[in-house]
């Protein structure tokens, strides 16, 4: 069928009814902030408290140059926050912000649907 038909037409018109501002899908751009495989770890892994790098490091088992470039990445994006300890020894603490800790609903969904539906078994 030659462009500008009547089925080109209805196949726009459907595209446009399902598009956002955000794109096709309102979902991407959120998953595109939390959804590498070590931002997703690292998140988790802050839920339950705030930790040292090195014992992030050591639970996550991420080496220290994906640690520290995600932990840089998900502070720019106001997910994480640092502190620093200057006493001796100098220590660097990470914890979640509030934007952080707003995804704690999420990870439990996603667990409980993972456990449901994935088989983990393989």
């Amino acid at each position: 069928m030659p462009s500008g038909t009547t089925g080109d037409a209805a196949e726009s018109a459907a595209r446009t009814d399902t598009t956002t501002e955000q794109g096709p899908c309102s979902l991407v751009e959120p998953f595109e902030q939390i959804g590498s495989k070590w931002r997703l770890i690292v998140l988790n892994d802050l839920l339950e408290s705030e930790k040292r790098f090195n014992v992030l490091k050591r639970s996550t088992g991420a080496s220290s140059r994906t640690l520290s470039r995600v932990l840089d990445d998900l502070e720019e994006m106001d997910f994480v926050t640092r502190r620093l300890e200057e006493d001796a020894p100098v220590a660097t603490y990470y914890s979640l912000t509030d934007k952080g800790q707003s995804l704690a609903p999420m990870f439990a969904t996603i667990e409980d649907w993972a456990a449901e539906w994935l088989d983990t078994d393989e």
